[in-house]
């Protein structure tokens, strides 16, 4: 399965992971999958430790860096066609970050994991819930 982990995800992957359901922790864990982040999530991850939303001990480049060693992820780069692709739905929400993530994992084919209700509920891409 070809998986595209949410911001949330990710952080919880590093920081709390028993918040993730345990056939998410599986998936993330299994060798056969491979594992993918958009660009978009490392730039919320920053806002995020900048505004005091999620506490990391370092920077946000070293805190990326220790957890791409930890959990090797592909970039799923933001292109023309994902930027094409945000037209083709509506999500119930105007979160940009959300809809360059649904986008991402229609044009490469991926599995968005998220426990994002919002996302889980739009049907908008395929998703694994963190449930």
């Amino acid at each position: 399965m070809n998986l595209l982990l949410d911001t949330q995800i990710i952080i919880w992957s590093q920081s709390e992971p028993k918040r993730l359901a345990r056939r998410v922790a599986r998936a993330l864990e299994d060798s056969r999958n491979q594992r993918w982040i958009s660009p978009a999530s490392f730039w919320e991850i920053i806002s995020l430790s900048r505004k005091g939303g999620i506490r990391i001990d370092t920077t946000a480049a070293i805190w990326f860096e220790r957890t791409l060693e930890r959990l090797p992820l592909q970039e799923a780069t933001f292109t023309f066609e994902v930027a094409q692709e945000l037209d083709s739905f509506r999500l119930p929400h105007l979160d940009p970050i959300d809809a360059i993530l649904v986008a991402t994992a229609k044009v490469y084919g991926l599995t968005l994991v998220t426990a994002d209700r919002v996302l889980i509920e739009s049907r908008a891409c395929p998703v694994l819930a963190n449930r």
